[in-house]
């Protein structure tokens, strides 16, 4: 959706002097509003005792906003080792991070260990293959045709992740097996998903299992993890995510459990977009118009920026600074330079008359942005910024040079001498 009224107002009067001084495009992300967020988060389920977001840093791996994230007093989702290493750049250490990859190695099984973190696994085969098995262990569950799983991330049953209701006894089995003594669940079943009852089914659905394998094992757990999934609102008009439900029905749930079982075990999240998303944009300027079968504005940024229109097709608004109460008189596609037909920000859309030279406004960029962004055709990806709160403008990273993408062909030659066969 548009953005907030609060960041408009913050961002509008400074973005021309902004995008003067820094050069376009880039994203910028508001510091005012990411705090406000996740206070908000933490408000929601301040009925849920010893609850704890974890920070999806796939959303937005950037040492500044992961700096605000553990200011709020939130941990981190990794799922690699330079996640890790972003994460404990910004003083995270021990349970502070929770790993959770697909098809491990090793080598990043070890990283999670090294640091003390939260080892989630995704496949019970990985049981024996953890160098040395912690204390505390997870395993990632997948119900198959227990849930349906929303438009985005697909039908559970013909997902990659997680283990399946048939095997999630044995998994725990043999973590205990192998000297685990404290365990966590979690899932992922939903992506960007805006019904608050969805995510209640989920708690519920995670103190089912909990049950099961406590019964089967007696075990007790001490956390379950209900992943992210938060949905927030791209499109004009579309309504928000309920979270505060989500918190209320939470916290009854857990409280049930407790007068059933005498305990409850601790309620983690993984949000990322929710807290980050809506707090972003991508700020381009227009540079071309051409006038074919379509009408056509090309901007300075390419999908190299922000990919999620290109390959999911999905919405993010987009306004003309200066023009954002001028009629939408104009259907245009705003495109990059990128050598793919997909490479459009907004296909027929409704816009005011953009003239080149206007700066573009591209909104809800802050999660699944910069991070997705890609080297194709040799498209650099931008620089990003952070409007504090203060009102200052702050560069946070760069924008990538050629010499950054000519780097890995800078190296110690290596050959093997193959036997002829």
């Amino acid at each position: 959706m548009p953005m907030s009224s609060e960041f408009h107002q913050r961002l509008s009067p400074i973005l021309a002097e902004v995008a003067e001084a820094f050069g376009t495009p880039f994203h910028l992300y508001d510091e005012a509003g990411i705090r406000d967020t996740g206070r908000r988060l933490q408000a929601a389920f301040a009925g849920v005792p010893d609850f704890r977001e974890y920070y999806a840093v796939k959303a937005l791996p950037n040492p500044r906003i992961l700096g605000l994230m553990a200011d709020l007093g939130f941990g981190f989702d990794c799922s690699s080792i330079p996640e890790i290493e972003l994460a404990r750049r910004v003083g995270a250490s021990g349970e502070d991070v929770l790993f959770t990859s697909n098809n491990t190695t090793r080598e990043e099984m070890a990283a999670c260990l090294a640091v003390g973190g939260i080892l989630n696994l995704d496949d019970v085969t990985l049981v024996p293959k953890v160098p040395r098995m912690p204390d505390l262990v997870c395993f990632r569950y997948n119900p198959g045709p227990r849930r349906t799983g929303n438009a985005i991330i697909g039908n559970p049953v013909e997902a990659k992740y997680g283990v399946s209701h048939d095997q999630v006894v044995d998994a725990y089995r043999a973590a205990r097996d192998r000297g685990a003594t404290r365990f966590g669940l979690h899932t992922m079943i939903c992506s960007n998903e805006l019904e608050a009852g969805y995510f209640v089914e989920t708690v519920r659905m995670l103190l089912e299992v909990v049950r099961e394998v406590s019964d089967a094992l007696g075990i007790r757990f001490a956390f379950v993890n209900m992943g992210g999934g938060l949905g927030i609102p791209y499109e004009p008009g579309q309504a928000g995510l309920d979270l505060e439900r989500v918190g209320r029905d939470a916290a009854r749930l857990l409280a049930g459990f407790a007068a059933e079982r005498g305990y409850a075990p601790r309620l983690l999240m993984e949000s990322g977009r929710f807290v980050t998303g809506p707090h972003g944009v991508l700020v381009t300027r227009c540079i071309n118009h051409k006038h074919i079968y379509r009408e056509y504005v090309g901007v300075d940024a390419c999908m190299s920026a922000l990919m999620r229109p290109g390959i999911y097709g999905a919405y993010h608004h987009v306004t003309v600074h200066g023009k954002e109460d001028a009629p939408a008189d104009t259907v245009v596609d705003v495109v990059g330079a990128l050598c793919e037909n997909n490479d459009k920000f907004a296909v027929q859309r409704p816009l005011p008359r953009i003239d080149e030279g206007d700066l573009v406004v591209i909104h809800d960029t802050g999660a699944h942005g910069h991070a997705m962004g890609f080297t194709y055709n040799g498209r650099l990806r931008p620089q990003e910024l952070l409007l504090r709160e203060d009102g200052t403008v702050e560069r946070i990273r760069r924008a990538e040079t050629l010499a950054d993408h000519f780097a890995t062909l800078e190296f110690e030659p290596k050959k093997l001498a193959t036997r002829d066969l």
